[in-house]
């Protein structure tokens, strides 16, 4: 019978003990319906997720409501929006309870005496042109001076089609001002033409991605078996969908049979009272999805399958690693 003892070297077996340990128990909540930006193909306006509830606008109902998903065992608390940092005051009420992960799209900073160690995820759509295109502007010159060489920050660098062949630049571009990268892929929910992905581009970002990897291993926050699943959508002989994501909203999941699942997730919207049907998009055909948290967790709760062969089970730890750095629960 394998097992993981009997897969393992020590050094392996260490990094394996490290993480398993963890239990890791998130859920997302959206801060506030309002944002600074309107990006096409963002999940949250596409779908009028935006429009499901009445934001609550009362703070105290706010701290109520998170010492109840607290209480609830959530220990990773992932604010979305919107734009969580139109509303700080919220997302303080979640820091000072919970270690919490703050998506932005980094124009507004997040005043470090007040947060000194929340860990910040900074959006980023490409380079100047698909910025201006997707985004309406190029944010890159202002969220890089809000958080140059902030060690609780990183870059999440959605890739689009149009990026191929140029993701060298912008990984030096975030070295340069000193902050780390983690890569993803653009879904493209609102259909904009030429940035849907194809095959044959799949492949080329797949090769390109571990190439980034290779280069930068101290900047850019990956692995390569998590650059296979994302471009491939498969993990061994099964394919990423509506029937395998584990990132569905659990109280709501009438799925049949249910697949593996994160424990008590529910993504929750801005009245503190709706329950979005997952990690994205409403709307979203799940078989087209390329978001890169549902896929690192698919393969996170699907650790079993993994042990089959001493290859398999290093990958699935290096993914659970990459998790984990990058909501700090292990150093860089």
């Amino acid at each position: 019978m394998k097992t993981v003892s009997s897969l393992l070297d020590e050094e392996w077996h260490k990094r394996y003990k490290s993480i398993s340990k963890l239990n890791i128990r998130s859920s997302i909540y959206d801060v506030t319906n309002r944002c600074n930006l309107r990006c096409k193909g963002c999940f949250f306006f596409s779908s009028d997720e935006d429009k499901a509830a009445k934001e609550e606008m009362d703070l105290q109902k706010w701290e109520v409501f998170i010492d109840r998903e607290k209480e609830r065992g959530v220990n990773l608390a992932i604010l979305i929006g919107g734009e969580p940092t139109i509303c700080l005051d919220r997302v303080e009420a979640f820091y000072s309870r919970l270690p919490t992960f703050c998506a932005t799209n980094g124009l507004i900073k997040v005043p470090r005496d007040r947060f000194p160690h929340l860990m910040v995820g900074i959006s980023l759509w490409g380079d100047e042109e698909d910025e201006k295109l997707l985004r309406g502007k190029d944010t890159f010159p202002i969220s890089s001076r809000n958080y140059e060489g902030d060690s609780h920050a990183y870059y999440l660098y959605t890739i689009t089609p149009k990026q191929i062949g140029k993701t060298e630049r912008i990984v030096n571009r975030i070295r340069d001002v000193g902050l780390k990268i983690h890569m993803q892929l653009l879904s493209n929910d609102e259909g904009v033409e030429e940035f849907f992905w194809t095959h044959e581009e799949l492949k080329d970002i797949r090769a390109e991605m571990d190439d980034m990897l290779d280069k930068y291993p101290d900047v850019v926050i990956s692995s390569n078996y998590y650059h296979e699943v994302i471009t491939t959508g498969k993990m061994f002989d099964r394919q990423f969908g509506w029937g395998e994501c584990p990132s569905v909203t659990e109280p709501i999941d009438r799925r049949d049979p249910r697949p593996k699942h994160l424990m008590g997730f529910i993504r929750w919207a801005s009245d503190l009272k709706t329950m979005h049907r997952c990690c994205t998009s409403e709307t979203r055909d799940c078989s087209t999805c390329k978001d890169g948290a549902a896929h690192m967790s698919w393969v996170m709760v699907n650790k079993r399958a993994h042990i089959r062969s001493e290859q398999d089970l290093k990958n699935w730890i290096e993914v659970y690693e990459m998790f984990a750095k990058l909501y700090q629960f292990i150093p860089w």
